[in-house]
């Protein structure tokens, strides 16, 4: 009936080796046999059930600022181009419903791409380049000028430089991350970089659209600073940019035009582009709570193309200074969130796409806004998700999905390690022993 002590010491012994085997095994990724799991009691199952029925998968405060930014973003288009759609199309709201039309394919574009694994871009990130190249290509051959410019196809539907921005990111995202390991070497890291932001550049400076040109080199510039590359490359990239700047604007009359309205308003505000002075009329009209929405003046009887490049002006007026901050407000949240994401992702690549795609539309937002106020020299930069325009709003809505699928499976790889964890745990409790082991037991077993 009563085992001696070497029998006791012997079950001890077996027992410890058993519960280690089922440890090894649960840490390596091996499940936990579907008749141990069934012995659980239900008073542990149910609340971890319950907490983690309620977790969203997704980033819900990015996606919150979305919402609210394309909601507000048809507000203003709707409101800023009633009396431009009719003097151009001969309907008020042409220009909202082919808004609608393509709020309805970013949205498809965004959701589709929640759902498609980040990593798949590296198997078609060269196809996507090359599809892009060829679309820009056939710009040149379909020559359809618009404002005194070459830059879309399909009758002013579709604009590839839009596209470039987006695609500049992936590329570079899946380029940086399989070269990771050769970013110092200036024949591998800055030489083949400055070759391909030359090609989409040269291509898009043609058009000509210096503000996509620019965003393309920034972007450039940000990506290879965000994977690791070096200060002395990165200062070098940025002294070729200034030289390029700086020939492209002694080149350029519209440049060079650009360049000295900026400087002379900076001097004297009065003296600035018909543009930024009309821009200011609207933030004086405004004041701090605005005139409301509709019924802003300058967008009638002067301000340049207010429901595209000048939609943050009629913003101000007809939401005053308090509403043109609450959407920099948005904007800060934006970058943050995608910043968050970037930090949380599982490999570099989702860090690189993540924050990439963020700091893009962040910047794109900051150029469009600082632009109307004189901070910097004009540009022709869309505000994400306001302004009127189809390339700009689908693109926008899927660097938004793929930033979404990072949060998603960044999520559940931590769910999997939760998992995992618990399972160790769960262990330790079936046991009623200490979760723990201390050291004098542990020594007690190897004795």
């Amino acid at each position: 009936m009563f085992r001696t002590l070497g029998e006791r010491t012997s079950v001890r012994i077996a027992e410890r080796d058993r519960r280690r085997q089922v440890y090894r095994s649960v840490a390596d990724g091996f499940t936990i046999p579907a008749s141990q799991v069934e012995e659980r009691s239900s008073s542990h199952a149910k609340p971890i059930a319950k907490k983690r029925a309620f977790q969203f998968k997704i980033d819900l405060p990015l996606l919150l600022v979305i919402i609210s930014l394309v909601v507000f973003g048809l507000l203003m288009v709707y409101s800023a181009s009633y009396d431009y759609s009719f003097l151009f199309y001969g309907d008020s709201i042409t220009m909202f419903k082919r808004q609608l039309i393509f709020l309805g394919i970013g949205l498809l574009s965004m959701v589709g791409l929640i759902f498609v694994d980040y990593h798949f871009w590296r198997r078609v990130a060269v196809l996507v380049m090359g599809v892009t190249i060829f679309l820009l290509v056939c710009v040149f051959i379909a020559n359809e000028v618009l404002n005194g410019a070459s830059r879309t196809l399909y009758r002013g539907s579709i604009q590839p430089s839009e596209l470039a921005k987006l695609v500049i990111i992936v590329y570079l995202s899946v380029w940086l991350f399989a070269r990771r390991e050769q970013l110092s070497n200036i024949q591998f890291g800055l030489i083949p970089l400055a070759v391909i932001l030359g090609v989409l550049g040269g291509l898009i400076v043609s058009q000509p659209d210096l503000s996509a040109m620019v965003m393309i080199f920034c972007l450039g510039g940000v990506m290879f600073f965000l994977a690791g590359g070096e200060l002395r490359q990165i200062g070098l990239l940025l002294i070729v940019a200034l030289l390029v700047g700086w020939l492209i604007v002694q080149i350029s009359p519209t440049a060079s035009l650009r360049i000295h309205d900026y400087i002379a308003g900076l001097k004297d505000p009065t003296k600035g582009s018909a543009h930024v002075l009309w821009s200011f009329e609207a933030f004086v009209k405004g004041g701090w709570l605005g005139v409301g929405i509709g019924k802003a003046e300058t967008k009638l009887i002067g301000l340049p193309v207010p429901p595209t490049d000048s939609i943050y002006a009629v913003v101000g007026e007809e939401t005053g200074v308090l509403g043109a901050l609450g959407l920099v407000f948005l904007y800060g949240v934006l970058l943050w969130r995608g910043l968050t994401i970037a930090r949380r992702a599982p490999d570099m690549l989702g860090s690189l796409l993540a924050a990439g795609l963020s700091i893009w539309i962040a910047l794109e937002a900051f150029i469009n806004m600082a632009v109307m106020v004189n901070l910097l020299p004009f540009a022709g930069n869309a505000l994400p998700f306001i302004s009127s325009g189809g390339s700009s709003l689908i693109v926008s809505l899927a660097a938004i999905g793929i930033m979404l699928n990072i949060s998603r499976l960044s999520t559940r790889k931590k769910e999997e390690n939760g998992k995992l964890f618990d399972a160790v745990v769960d262990l330790r409790r079936w046991d009623r022993r200490r979760r723990v082991s201390s050291a004098r037991r542990a020594a007690g077993f190897t004795k």
